[in-house]
Protein backbone atom coordinates (compact mmCIF):
# COMPACT_ATOMS: atom_id res chain seq x y z
CA UNK A 1 0.00 0.00 0.00
CA UNK A 2 2.51 2.74 1.31
CA UNK A 3 6.13 0.96 -0.41
CA UNK A 4 6.13 4.09 -3.43
CA UNK A 5 5.02 6.78 -1.01
CA UNK A 6 7.86 5.75 1.71
CA UNK A 7 10.37 5.48 -1.15
CA UNK A 8 9.11 9.28 -2.37
CA UNK A 9 8.83 10.58 1.28
CA UNK A 10 11.97 9.35 2.32
CA UNK A 11 13.78 11.41 0.44
CA UNK A 12 13.27 15.15 1.79
CA UNK A 13 12.49 13.15 5.25
CA UNK A 14 15.59 13.26 7.39
CA UNK A 15 16.30 12.40 11.02
CA UNK A 16 17.92 14.89 13.78
CA UNK A 17 20.12 13.30 16.42
CA UNK A 18 20.29 14.54 20.49
CA UNK A 19 22.80 13.43 22.70
CA UNK A 20 21.76 14.84 26.56
CA UNK A 21 23.28 15.06 29.83
CA UNK A 22 21.84 15.35 32.68
CA UNK A 23 22.36 17.05 35.82
CA UNK A 24 24.41 14.52 38.55
CA UNK A 25 23.75 11.94 36.26
CA UNK A 26 27.17 10.67 34.15
CA UNK A 27 25.24 8.72 31.29
CA UNK A 28 24.68 9.96 27.80
CA UNK A 29 21.03 9.73 26.88
CA UNK A 30 20.71 9.56 22.99
CA UNK A 31 17.56 10.70 21.14
CA UNK A 32 15.90 11.42 18.05
CA UNK A 33 13.84 13.50 16.14
CA UNK A 34 12.15 14.13 12.78
CA UNK A 35 11.87 17.15 10.02
CA UNK A 36 11.35 17.02 6.31
CA UNK A 37 11.83 19.70 3.17
CA UNK A 38 9.21 21.56 1.96
CA UNK A 39 10.63 23.21 -0.86
CA UNK A 40 14.29 23.09 -2.72
CA UNK A 41 15.84 26.33 -1.02
CA UNK A 42 16.33 24.73 2.70
CA UNK A 43 13.67 24.49 4.21
CA UNK A 44 12.00 22.26 6.43
CA UNK A 45 9.77 22.06 8.92
CA UNK A 46 9.76 19.65 12.58
CA UNK A 47 7.91 20.05 15.68
CA UNK A 48 7.95 23.48 17.99
CA UNK A 49 9.24 20.80 20.90
CA UNK A 50 12.19 19.32 18.79
CA UNK A 51 12.98 22.68 17.53
CA UNK A 52 13.33 24.26 20.91
CA UNK A 53 16.00 21.85 21.73
CA UNK A 54 17.72 23.31 18.90
CA UNK A 55 17.27 27.12 19.51
CA UNK A 56 17.99 26.80 23.20
CA UNK A 57 20.76 24.43 23.67
CA UNK A 58 23.48 26.64 24.29
CA UNK A 59 21.51 28.82 26.96
CA UNK A 60 20.71 25.36 28.98
CA UNK A 61 25.01 25.13 28.88
CA UNK A 62 25.72 28.73 29.42
CA UNK A 63 23.01 28.40 32.74
CA UNK A 64 24.96 25.41 33.64
CA UNK A 65 28.28 27.04 33.51
CA UNK A 66 27.21 29.97 35.51
CA UNK A 67 25.72 27.59 38.13
CA UNK A 68 29.04 25.81 38.63
CA UNK A 69 31.13 29.05 38.39
CA UNK A 70 28.88 30.20 41.67
CA UNK A 71 29.15 26.84 43.22
CA UNK A 72 32.92 26.49 42.99
CA UNK A 73 33.16 30.00 45.39
CA UNK A 74 31.72 27.53 48.16
CA UNK A 75 33.71 24.66 47.60
CA UNK A 76 35.68 24.95 51.29
CA UNK A 77 32.37 26.75 52.70
CA UNK A 78 31.49 24.76 56.02
CA UNK A 79 27.80 25.68 54.78
CA UNK A 80 28.65 23.82 51.12
CA UNK A 81 25.08 21.58 50.60
CA UNK A 82 23.07 24.66 51.76
CA UNK A 83 25.06 26.93 49.01
CA UNK A 84 24.40 23.93 46.33
CA UNK A 85 20.79 23.91 47.21
CA UNK A 86 20.15 27.71 46.73
CA UNK A 87 21.57 27.64 44.02
CA UNK A 88 20.16 24.73 42.33
CA UNK A 89 17.07 26.51 43.11
CA UNK A 90 18.29 29.66 41.37
CA UNK A 91 19.53 28.30 38.10
CA UNK A 92 16.30 26.09 38.53
CA UNK A 93 18.53 23.09 37.94
CA UNK A 94 17.39 19.40 39.40
CA UNK A 95 17.70 15.56 38.63
CA UNK A 96 15.60 15.94 35.64
CA UNK A 97 17.12 18.82 34.24
CA UNK A 98 19.41 18.60 30.75
CA UNK A 99 22.65 20.50 31.35
CA UNK A 100 24.11 20.06 28.10
CA UNK A 101 22.15 19.07 24.62
CA UNK A 102 23.94 18.54 21.26
CA UNK A 103 21.84 18.05 17.90
CA UNK A 104 23.27 17.14 14.79
CA UNK A 105 21.65 17.01 11.21
CA UNK A 106 21.53 13.91 9.41
CA UNK A 107 22.07 13.95 5.78
CA UNK A 108 20.06 17.74 5.19
CA UNK A 109 22.92 20.16 3.48
CA UNK A 110 26.60 20.06 3.98
CA UNK A 111 28.42 22.84 5.41
CA UNK A 112 25.84 25.42 6.56
CA UNK A 113 26.80 28.79 8.24
CA UNK A 114 23.49 29.53 10.05
CA UNK A 115 20.06 28.57 11.23
CA UNK A 116 16.95 30.39 11.44
CA UNK A 117 14.03 28.84 13.77
CA UNK A 118 10.74 29.66 13.80
CA UNK A 119 8.13 28.36 16.07
CA UNK A 120 5.00 28.07 15.55
CA UNK A 121 3.46 30.87 18.58
CA UNK A 122 0.56 28.28 19.61
CA UNK A 123 0.85 25.28 17.37
CA UNK A 124 3.76 22.13 17.94
CA UNK A 125 5.02 23.54 14.69
CA UNK A 126 8.49 25.10 13.55
CA UNK A 127 10.09 25.77 9.96
CA UNK A 128 13.98 25.79 10.21
CA UNK A 129 15.88 27.23 7.15
CA UNK A 130 19.59 26.12 6.49
CA UNK A 131 21.58 29.44 5.27
CA UNK A 132 24.40 29.29 2.94
CA UNK A 133 25.09 25.80 2.55
CA UNK A 134 27.64 24.37 -0.17
CA UNK A 135 25.47 21.01 -0.84
CA UNK A 136 21.95 19.44 0.09
CA UNK A 137 21.57 15.72 0.20
CA UNK A 138 17.70 15.48 0.29
CA UNK A 139 16.16 15.02 -3.55
CA UNK A 140 12.43 16.32 -3.76
CA UNK A 141 10.47 18.17 -1.33
CA UNK A 142 6.85 17.66 -0.02
CA UNK A 143 3.78 17.62 -1.65
CA UNK A 144 0.71 19.35 0.44
CA UNK A 145 -3.21 18.23 0.26
CA UNK A 146 -4.86 20.78 -1.62
CA UNK A 147 -8.30 20.37 -0.47
CA UNK A 148 -9.05 19.52 2.86
CA UNK A 149 -11.83 18.11 2.51
CA UNK A 150 -10.32 14.63 1.79
CA UNK A 151 -9.28 14.47 5.62
CA UNK A 152 -12.11 12.32 7.16
CA UNK A 153 -12.43 9.60 9.49
CA UNK A 154 -11.26 6.18 8.25
CA UNK A 155 -9.09 7.72 5.60
CA UNK A 156 -5.60 5.64 5.80
CA UNK A 157 -2.98 7.11 6.16
CA UNK A 158 1.37 6.45 7.05
CA UNK A 159 3.71 8.30 9.49
CA UNK A 160 7.56 8.03 8.48
CA UNK A 161 10.26 8.94 11.50
CA UNK A 162 13.48 8.07 13.16
CA UNK A 163 11.94 6.60 16.87
CA UNK A 164 15.19 4.18 17.55
CA UNK A 165 18.58 5.66 17.68
CA UNK A 166 20.51 3.53 17.25
CA UNK A 167 23.45 5.70 16.24
CA UNK A 168 26.55 5.84 18.22
CA UNK A 169 28.79 8.14 17.29
CA UNK A 170 29.67 9.74 20.45
CA UNK A 171 31.31 9.94 23.78
CA UNK A 172 32.52 11.78 27.17
CA UNK A 173 35.22 13.35 26.73
CA UNK A 174 36.97 12.86 30.07
CA UNK A 175 39.18 15.79 29.72
CA UNK A 176 36.76 18.23 29.16
CA UNK A 177 34.36 16.34 30.96
CA UNK A 178 31.99 17.02 28.31
CA UNK A 179 29.94 15.30 25.65
CA UNK A 180 30.62 15.51 22.35
CA UNK A 181 30.23 13.81 18.47
CA UNK A 182 33.34 11.58 17.16
CA UNK A 183 33.72 10.43 13.88
CA UNK A 184 34.20 6.39 15.30
CA UNK A 185 31.03 4.61 15.67
CA UNK A 186 27.40 4.20 13.74
CA UNK A 187 26.26 7.61 12.42
CA UNK A 188 22.60 6.39 10.83
CA UNK A 189 19.65 5.28 12.22
CA UNK A 190 16.89 4.21 10.58
CA UNK A 191 13.52 5.13 9.50
CA UNK A 192 10.39 3.22 10.94
CA UNK A 193 7.06 4.15 9.18
CA UNK A 194 3.79 3.42 11.39
CA UNK A 195 0.19 3.35 9.78
CA UNK A 196 -3.83 3.80 10.61
CA UNK A 197 -6.54 5.46 9.79
CA UNK A 198 -8.07 9.06 10.84
CA UNK A 199 -10.16 8.83 13.77
CA UNK A 200 -10.92 12.52 14.91
CA UNK A 201 -10.11 15.78 14.32
CA UNK A 202 -8.94 17.95 17.06
CA UNK A 203 -9.53 21.61 17.70
CA UNK A 204 -9.18 24.58 19.55
CA UNK A 205 -12.09 26.87 19.36
CA UNK A 206 -13.91 26.78 16.14
CA UNK A 207 -11.10 26.16 14.03
CA UNK A 208 -9.60 22.23 13.65
CA UNK A 209 -5.97 22.06 14.51
CA UNK A 210 -5.09 18.75 14.53
CA UNK A 211 -5.76 15.07 13.03
CA UNK A 212 -5.59 12.24 15.64
CA UNK A 213 -4.50 8.91 14.43
CA UNK A 214 -5.58 5.09 15.43
CA UNK A 215 -2.05 4.25 16.33
CA UNK A 216 0.51 6.18 18.26
CA UNK A 217 3.34 8.22 17.11
CA UNK A 218 6.48 6.66 18.71
CA UNK A 219 9.03 8.62 20.27
CA UNK A 220 11.35 9.32 17.92
CA UNK A 221 8.97 10.16 14.86
CA UNK A 222 8.24 13.76 16.09
CA UNK A 223 8.20 15.99 13.09
CA UNK A 224 7.79 13.22 10.86
CA UNK A 225 5.10 13.86 7.67
CA UNK A 226 1.49 12.50 7.27
CA UNK A 227 0.90 11.30 3.85
CA UNK A 228 -1.15 8.63 2.09
CA UNK A 229 0.01 6.34 -0.42
CA UNK A 230 0.90 8.88 -3.04
CA UNK A 231 3.33 10.64 -0.89
CA UNK A 232 0.96 13.70 -0.41
CA UNK A 233 1.02 15.36 3.14
CA UNK A 234 -1.98 15.69 5.21
CA UNK A 235 -0.24 16.92 8.13
CA UNK A 236 3.06 16.06 10.62
CA UNK A 237 3.12 14.09 13.74
CA UNK A 238 3.41 16.07 17.22
CA UNK A 239 2.33 13.54 19.56
CA UNK A 240 0.91 10.44 21.00
CA UNK A 241 -2.51 10.98 23.83
CA UNK A 242 -2.72 8.47 26.07
CA UNK A 243 -7.00 7.44 25.79
CA UNK A 244 -8.29 5.74 29.60
CA UNK A 245 -10.08 3.10 28.06
CA UNK A 246 -12.32 2.76 31.65
CA UNK A 247 -11.88 -1.17 31.77
CA UNK A 248 -9.81 -1.14 34.78
CA UNK A 249 -8.71 -4.65 36.75
CA UNK A 250 -7.87 -3.68 40.46
CA UNK A 251 -6.37 -6.93 42.31
CA UNK A 252 -8.12 -9.12 40.26
CA UNK A 253 -7.11 -12.81 40.35
CA UNK A 254 -5.90 -14.97 37.43
CA UNK A 255 -3.91 -17.66 36.80
CA UNK A 256 -0.63 -17.43 35.18
CA UNK A 257 1.52 -20.77 34.49
CA UNK A 258 -0.41 -22.45 36.96
CA UNK A 259 -0.13 -20.21 40.14
CA UNK A 260 -2.79 -17.73 41.15
CA UNK A 261 -1.99 -14.31 41.11
CA UNK A 262 -3.06 -10.97 42.19
CA UNK A 263 -2.60 -8.25 39.48
CA UNK A 264 -4.10 -4.63 38.63
CA UNK A 265 -4.35 -3.68 35.22
CA UNK A 266 -5.55 0.13 34.04
CA UNK A 267 -5.75 -0.18 30.03
CA UNK A 268 -5.10 3.46 28.01
CA UNK A 269 -5.62 3.51 24.31
CA UNK A 270 -2.31 5.47 22.69
CA UNK A 271 -3.01 7.53 19.79
CA UNK A 272 -1.11 9.99 17.55
CA UNK A 273 -1.82 13.27 17.29
CA UNK A 274 -0.85 15.36 14.04
CA UNK A 275 -0.73 18.87 13.47
CA UNK A 276 -3.40 19.64 10.17
CA UNK A 277 -2.18 20.20 6.81
CA UNK A 278 -3.85 24.08 7.16
CA UNK A 279 -2.21 24.80 9.81
CA UNK A 280 1.42 23.97 8.45
CA UNK A 281 0.32 25.75 4.90
CA UNK A 282 -1.28 29.15 6.74
CA UNK A 283 1.59 29.41 8.66
CA UNK A 284 4.15 29.09 5.62
CA UNK A 285 2.16 31.59 3.83
CA UNK A 286 2.57 34.21 7.02
CA UNK A 287 6.14 33.55 6.67
CA UNK A 288 6.29 34.25 3.23
CA UNK A 289 8.37 30.90 2.37
CA UNK A 290 7.29 28.93 -1.10
CA UNK A 291 5.67 25.26 -0.63
CA UNK A 292 3.96 23.18 -2.91
CA UNK A 293 0.47 21.23 -3.41
CA UNK A 294 -0.21 17.71 -4.61
CA UNK A 295 -1.50 19.79 -8.16
CA UNK A 296 2.15 21.33 -8.30
CA UNK A 297 4.09 18.35 -8.81
CA UNK A 298 1.91 16.35 -11.12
Amino acid sequence: MFVEAIERVDQFTRPIHFIARYYGGSDIIPGTGTLFFINEDGFAITCRHIARQILYANQIYENYLKFKGELRRFERDPGFDTQKQFLEGKYKINSETPIRILSNFINCVNAYRSLTINLHPTQDLAVIQFRDYDTKFYQGHAAFLKDTKGVKQGKYLCRLGYPFPEFTNYQLNKSTNDIEWIREGRVNTPSFPIDGIITRHIGEGNNIVGIEMSTPGLRGQSGGPLFDRNGTIYGMQSATRHLHLGFDQVNREVITDGQRKRVSNFPFLNVGQCVHVDVIKNYLRELKISFYEEDDVK
